[in-house]
């Protein structure tokens, strides 16, 4: 009976001691210390904006870098310049095609083939027809080189624009008038300095 006891009596205090234990663990932090450790993930790189690769889209596909610079109104002006010098050369080819070949057939002395002309060049002299088919061959030329062109200045413009999206332009922006006396001509001088950000000076 008295073992019994004991061990009743020792299971209680075990008990108690754990009971104990649970309710600090449970507690409520009254140190006053609230600060909170924030996670972070150094997992995530932030990727920097490269001209390069403004550069590379836009000799892809125009308007490709000026949407990787998040130049979304300039890609409307790009095509529409590319758009227009494309047309002009669809245009102009198909007007040297027509009078190539209708000198061609105004010059082969057959009357057979006669209705192949283009009607509009049916009451043309044949020499002024010659001369109008240089004339267009050369503005097919000059379609070509404009599209090229345009194209290039497509993709020199999203390299720009790639180096000015790294430019830091904000509100950091000071200037400072600067009075001196120069000591040997005795004349006053005046200089102006702007700092731009925190380090950079310029004078």
């Amino acid at each position: 009976m008295r073992h019994f006891i004991f061990l009743l009596a020792f299971s209680f205090c075990l008990t108690a001691i754990q009971a104990q234990d649970s309710t600090i663990a449970s507690a409520p932090d009254i140190t006053g210390d609230t600060t909170v450790v924030p996670k972070t993930d150094s997992t995530k790189k932030i990727v920097p904006h490269s001209p390069r690769k403004a550069m590379i889209r836009s000799a892809i596909i125009p308007g490709w870098g000026q949407a990787y610079n998040k130049k979304y109104w300039k890609i409307p002006i790009v095509y529409g310049a590319l758009g227009t010098a494309a047309g002009f050369f669809i245009y102009n080819r198909r007007e040297y095609i027509d009078s190539r070949d209708a000198y061609r057939n105004m010059m082969d002395n057959d009357d057979t083939n006669n209705h192949l002309i283009k009607p509009k060049f049916q009451p043309i002299d044949p020499e002024a027809v010659r001369q109008y088919r240089i004339a267009v061959r050369q503005y097919v030329d000059y379609s070509v080189l404009a599209f090229v062109v345009l194209w290039g200045l497509n993709v020199v413009d999203a390299t720009v624009d790639g180096h000015l999206k790294e430019f830091e332009v904000n509100d950091n922006l000071s200037m400072q008038i600067n009075p001196t006396v120069n000591p040997v001509s005795k004349q006053a001088n005046v200089g102006v300095i702007f700092t731009f950000g925190k380090k950079n000076t310029a004078r």
